[in-house]
C-alpha cells in the first residue's frame, strides 16, 4: 500500500517513469516544443500552458466533444475542459451551426443589436437578474463590478476570501496569513500598489470574521464564489451564505456572486439552485461556446445607481469596459448555449456522469487505503490529498501535495485521461458517458498500482 507519508524516493522514480514514458510517446511534442522556445515565452503562447504535468505541453490541434487528439496521434479524454470554457464539451453540434450560418453577418460593431435584447431576456429568465452588461471575460467583468461598487457606494474597499480566484483582478491576489495579516501574493509579477491597503481577507465560512470585516462599514462589496473551486474545492457551511446576504445587506455592502465555475452546479447556476439573490451576478468561460465571452448582471435597484453615478461623472473614459465587449458574434454565441446547450437534460447527464466518477473514485481510493476525500458539488468533483472535505482556503491548501500531484496527473495522461493541470479537478459534460467513466477510474486505479511499485 501507499503509506500516508509517501517515499520521496519511490515518488521520484515514479514520476521519473512516467516521464519517460510521455517523452517516448510523444515525439512530436517534444520537437514542437523545441521549436516553439523561439517565439514563446518558456515555449507556450499563454505562460500557464507551461503549468501542465507533462515534461512538455501537449499539442493538441482538434477537440471534439469530450475527446482531445494530440499530434502524435493519441486521443485523450477530456475532463479539464479547457478549465471550464468548454463545459459542455468541444464544439457542440449548435455551436458549430451558428457558426457556420452566422459567421458571415460580422463579429463586432461597437453598436447594440437585436441579438443583445435576445440574450438578456435568456439571461433574466435563467439567474433572476433583469439589467446586464457584457465584456470579452470574467477577470474584465469582475474588475469592471469593483470599480462600479465602489463608484456607487463611495466606498474603497472590498472583502474577499483566502483562497479565492476571480480571473487576473489585481484587487483579489492577496492571501490570508496564519497570523491573520493580509499580504500580496509572492507569484504577482510587477504589482507597485499596496493590495492589503483596501483589501481584506477572511477565511471561507467564518461568519464571525466576516461580520468584523464589515462592522467598520467601509466596504464597497463582498466578492465572493458560492464554492472555492480554485484552492481545491471548499463547500459553504450550512447557513454559510444566507449568512452572508444578510451582512452585507445589514453593513450596505453590494454581494456579488461569481458564478463562472459554479455554472456547473445547475441552468441558474449554484445560486438559483439555492435561492440565494445576489446584488450582482458574473458568468464566464462557458457561456460563450468556448470562446471569449462574459456577462454581468444586477438588480433593478444597482443599475439606477450605476446609471446616476456614471451620469454625474465629468466626460470621459469610465474606465470599464473593451472594445470587443458584446460583439454580433460573441452574443449570437451566447444565445444559442442559453438556448440549446445548457439544458436540463445536459445539466442532468452531467450530474449523472460526476456522481458516478465521484463515487467510483472514493471506491478506489478506499480499496488502497488512502486518507483522501472526493468533493463534488453539481458537475464538478475533485480528489483531495486529506481524509476530510476541507472547510476553508487554508485547509485546502494544506491538502495539496505539490509532488504527488503532477506526478499523478501525468501517469492519468499517460492512459489517456487529463484533468485540470492545476489541481485534481474533474468536471463531466454532456459529451461524457459511462465508458469514459470506467476507462479514468481504471487509469486512476492503475496509476495508483504503479506508484506502489515504484
Amino acid at each position: 500500500m501507499i503509506q500516508t507519508s509517501h517515499s520521496a524516493d519511490r515518488l521520484g522514480r515514479f514520476h521519473a517513469a512516467e516521464t519517460a514514458r510521455f517523452l517516448a510517446d510523444h515525439p512530436r511534442c517534444v520537437a514542437l516544443h523545441a521549436q516553439a522556445q523561439r517565439h514563446f515565452l518558456f515555449g507556450v503562447p499563454l505562460h500557464w500552458m507551461a503549468d501542465a504535468p507533462s515534461p512538455v505541453p501537449l499539442y493538441v490541434d482538434e477537440a471534439r466533444g469530450a475527446r482531445l487528439f494530440d499530434i502524435d496521434g493519441h486521443e485523450l479524454i477530456d475532463f479539464c475542459l479547457g478549465d471550464t470554457g468548454a463545459m459542455f464539451g468541444h464544439s457542440p453540434a449548435p455551436i458549430a451551426r451558428t457558426l457556420a450560418a452566422l459567421g458571415g453577418d460580422g463579429a463586432t460593431t461597437m453598436l447594440p443589436s437585436t441579438v443583445a435584447l435576445e440574450v438578456a431576456d435568456l439571461l433574466e429568465r435563467r439567474f433572476g437578474l433583469p439589467m446586464w452588461q457584457f465584456t470579452a471575460s470574467a477577470s474584465d467583468a469582475n474588475r469592471f463590478v469593483l470599480r462600479w461598487a465602489r463608484a456607487i457606494t463611495g466606498r474603497k474597499h472590498i472583502v474577499v476570501f483566502n483562497g479565492c480566484y476571480h480571473g487576473t483582478v489585481d484587487d483579489v491576489f492577496v492571501d490570508r496569513a496564519p497570523d491573520g495579516s493580509t499580504h500580496t501574493r509572492p507569484s504577482l509579477l510587477g504589482q507597485v500598489h499596496d493590495l492589503t491597503a483596501f483589501t481584506r481577507v477572511i477565511e471561507f465560512n467564518d461568519v464571525d470574521g466576516l461580520r468584523a470585516a464589515l462592522q467598520a462599514g467601509d466596504v464597497a462589496c463582498v466578492l465572493t464564489e458560492p464554492v472555492l473551486t480554485n484552492i481545491g474545492m471548499v463547500l459553504p457551511a450550512p447557513g454559510f451564505l444566507e449568512a452572508v446576504r444578510a451582512l452585507t445587506l445589514e453593513h450596505g455592502a453590494l454581494l456579488v456572486i461569481d458564478e463562472t465555475h459554479t455554472l456547473s452546479c445547475g441552468p441558474g447556476g449554484y445560486c438559483r439552485a439555492q435561492g440565494l439573490l445576489p446584488d450582482v451576478l458574473v458568468l464566464g468561460k462557458p457561456i460563450a461556446g468556448g470562446t471569449p465571452g462574459a456577462a454581468y448582471g444586477f438588480t433593478a435597484e444597482i443599475g439606477a445607481r450605476m446609471q446616476a453615478v456614471k451620469s454625474a461623472a465629468p466626460p470621459g473614459h469610465s474606465g470599464i469596459g473593451t472594445t470587443l465587449s458584446a460583439g454580433l458574434l460573441t452574443l449570437r454565441l451566447i444565445r444559442t448555449m442559453l438556448g440549446e446547450v445548457m439544458t436540463d437534460a445536459a445539466y442532468a447527464q452531467m450530474f449523472a456522469i460526476a456522481k458516478r466518477l465521484s463515487d467510483g473514485l472514493e471506491d478506489v481510493i478506499a480499496r488502497h487505503a488512502l486518507p483522501w476525500t472526493v468533493t463534488r458539488i453539481g458537475a464538478r468533483c475533485e480528489v483531495q490529498f486529506s481524509p476530510q472535505r476541507p472547510r476553508n482556503g487554508s485547509e485546502a491548501r494544506a491538502a495539496f501535495d505539490e509532488a504527488l500531484e503532477p506526478a499523478l496527473q501525468l501517469a492519468l495522461l499517460n492512459r489517456g485521461v487529463l484533468l485540470t493541470p492545476f489541481h485534481n479537478m474533474l468536471l463531466a459534460s454532456p459529451a461524457h458517458n459511462e465508458a469514459d467513466v470506467q476507462t479514468l477510474l481504471a487509469a486512476f486505479d492503475d496509476a495508483l498500482r504503479a506508484l506502489e511499485r515504484a
